[in-house]
């Protein structure tokens, strides 16, 4: 069992580098193209430069800038809240409209994979305008968590065994009768996006208790996720949960 997990860890770096990209922007930037979609299926794309012996790793503002130019208000208190959140659970800061985080020669793939994923997960949070979503959807799920009484903690992070760091949106404690269950909201399911919670759950299940799940919870309103995205996720035995039938993991959840 140990091999095959270390077997796909293998394979999902290589796969991360070979598809990594690097290019000189300017006499202080290199501009790092990720294999990672973003929502207009373009390659996300982080810069680093050299600062103190360090580096600095941002995304130049792209993010941000791209959510408020689509009409997304970033600017209300509950809003402000959840971005700070989602950024604190990855070590990111935020510099203007910059989403960044220093680095060292040590930590640097950790930091450029926390970076990447803070990009990843803003983008999931807030891919909404006014117009089109009423709600965001990790309120949804906090909303019916508490309705149902699931006993949870927000926002945990896990080291894996690579030693790169990974955030939950929700942990179910483990009681006399199941097992610990942690849980991510993903509002807009993608295949780059089932990729990196494969990740994350392979990375971590071998540190977490025996018998520990994973679900995932993805918002099927509107759009629902492609056959492929679902059973990807059943491969590497998360358990996928459309939000439109919600109802048949609360027993289990509340357990």
């Amino acid at each position: 069992m140990i091999e095959e997990v270390q077997g796909l860890l293998d394979q999902y770096v290589q796969w991360l580098r070979d598809k990594s990209v690097l290019r000189k922007v300017s006499d202080q930037y290199v501009q790092i193209t990720t294999p990672y979609l973003d929502r207009h299926n373009d390659y996300t794309q982080i810069y680093v430069r050299k600062d103190n012996g360090g580096f600095v790793l941002t995304d130049g503002g792209e993010t941000i800038q791209d959510l408020r130019g689509s009409g997304c208000d970033l600017e209300t208190t509950k809003r402000r809240d959840l971005l700070a959140a989602a950024l604190n659970g990855f070590g990111i800061q935020r510099d203007g409209d910059a989403l960044q985080v220093k680095a060292t020669t040590q930590n640097f793939p950790l930091r450029k994979h926390n970076l990447v994923q803070a990009i990843l997960a803003v983008n999931d949070l807030f891919y909404l305008a006014v117009p089109v979503v009423a709600s965001l959807f990790l309120e949804d799920v906090t909303s019916w968590l508490e309705l149902h009484d699931i006993r949870f903690t927000p926002n945990v992070k896990f080291a894996g065994r690579t030693g790169y760091d990974h955030t939950f949106d929700f942990v179910v404690p483990a009681s006399r009768r199941a097992p610990e269950r942690l849980i991510r909201a993903v509002n807009r399911p993608s295949r780059d996006l089932a990729e990196m919670l494969a990740f994350s759950w392979v990375d971590t299940k071998e540190v977490r208790p025996t018998a520990s799940a994973y679900y995932a919870f993805l918002n099927d309103e509107g759009r629902p996720p492609s056959v492929a995205i679902v059973d990807a996720l059943r491969n590497y035995d998360i358990v996928p949960v459309l939000w439109s039938r919600r109802e048949e993991v609360r027993q289990e959840l509340a357990a």
